[in-house]
């Protein structure tokens, strides 16, 4: 046995009276509302998610900027840190050349110069002597 199916029609008519009209006016408003709500809040929720994106990606960019002034700034603190020494080593040496005696003795060994009744004996170093005994034996 097959069932019918009865369609059931809306038989009944609306009034078209001013309460009717101006409650489906209020209705249709209040519809409209809501759209115009929800679509304020979707461009303000992508304009927000745009503005967050870019202000996460700058502060990525800087701090990366920042990690690499960083490592710049060490090895100039570092290389600083070799020139003051150096700088402090010629200073000392500039004090050093000032005195007479330092010079009369940098000039004795360096240039094998002599006071006075003095007598220079050159010995030969160490390594000269190793070169030369392993010559020999060749």
């Amino acid at each position: 046995m097959a069932k019918r199916q009865t369609r059931q029609f809306n038989n009944v008519r609306t009034l078209k009276n001013d309460y009717v009209r101006s409650t489906e006016t209020h209705a249709q408003y209040s519809k409209r509302q809501k759209v115009r709500t929800r679509r304020r809040l979707l461009v303000f929720g992508l304009l927000a998610s745009v503005i967050l994106v870019f202000l996460i990606s700058t502060s990525l960019a800087q701090n990366k900027r920042l990690a690499e002034k960083q490592l710049l700034k060490e090895e100039v603190v570092a290389r600083l840190d070799e020139v003051k020494e150096q700088q402090e080593m010629l200073n000392l040496q500039i004090t050093k050349l000032e005195d007479d005696e330092y010079i009369a003795k940098l000039a004795r060994k360096e240039y094998f110069l002599s006071d006075n009744g003095e007598i220079i004996f050159t010995i030969p170093d160490d390594e000269h002597k190793d070169m030369k005994s392993g010559n020999d034996s060749n």
